[in-house]
């Protein structure tokens, strides 16, 4: 008598990333909308509670929801296919997430100049819209690790080289070292004055491909990057 192996949770969790990735790249889901409720996609699916959560994790690192705490989870879009992934148990440590900075400084920063030298008026036009999404997440009390992304990404989609932006979609919300290391509770004024100068540094990025002054937005992004690279560093265990 043959008996079944049940399903493993990460074949489900797969699979509901699947369904509603579907649904978002083929527009059943459109950016802005609001992802069922928690306890309908339980039901919708047959999953328990840990799958969604997983497969809600999984559907933000790759940079298609945002979760808005207290709210619920949006599309934010449909993100870039790509086959190159980093799995979220390989960005786990300091130290990981320091060599993800540090692979983002060498990229970015060269994807930036570029961006500054090809950019349009729909690519300014999408990373204003970013940069005002994190605007209003960090005044409603939330991380935007969404929209942080979401400018990183449009600033590569902005090179005209589509090797930059895919690269970034397979790193995904979680090159955003605070997704990674950092609790999603309500701002401490700390936490809120840190994401006020991440958005300066935003803007002056946003400045200089605007201006499209490609050796200010190279200087713009390291500065950017490594200050956040130095912020981490500064965590790291002595001894």
């Amino acid at each position: 008598m043959s008996t079944t192996a049940p399903r493993r949770p990460r074949s489900l969790t797969a699979d509901l990333v699947q369904a509603l990735g579907d649904r978002i790249r083929d527009g059943r889901l459109l950016a802005g909308s609001k992802l069922p409720r928690e306890a309908d996609l339980m039901v919708e699916f047959g999953v328990s509670r840990t799958v969604v959560r997983e497969a809600m994790s999984k559907l933000q690192a790759a940079g298609m929801v945002e979760t808005r705490h207290g709210v619920g989870t949006f599309v934010v879009g449909p993100g870039d296919a790509s086959s190159f992934r980093i799995a979220p148990d390989q960005v786990v440590t300091l130290q990981e997430v320091i060599g993800v900075l540090e692979l983002r400084i060498a990229v970015e920063t060269e994807a930036a100049g570029l961006a500054a030298s090809r950019r349009d008026a729909a690519n300014l036009q999408a990373m204003r819209s970013a940069l005002d999404t994190f605007v209003l997440a960090v005044e409603e009390g939330r991380d935007a690790v969404g929209s942080d992304f979401q400018f990183h990404l449009e600033v590569a989609r902005a090179s005209r080289n589509h090797h930059f932006a895919d690269l970034l979609a397979a790193l995904g919300g979680m090159m955003i070292p605070r997704a990674r290391l950092e609790p999603a509770v309500p701002l401490t004024p700390e936490r809120r004055e840190y994401l006020q100068r991440v958005h300066a540094e935003h803007e002056s990025l946003y400045e200089a491909i605007a201006r499209q002054d490609a050796d200010a937005a190279r200087a713009a992004m390291r500065t950017h990057l490594s200050n956040s690279r130095e912020r981490r560093r500064r965590a790291m265990p002595k001894g």
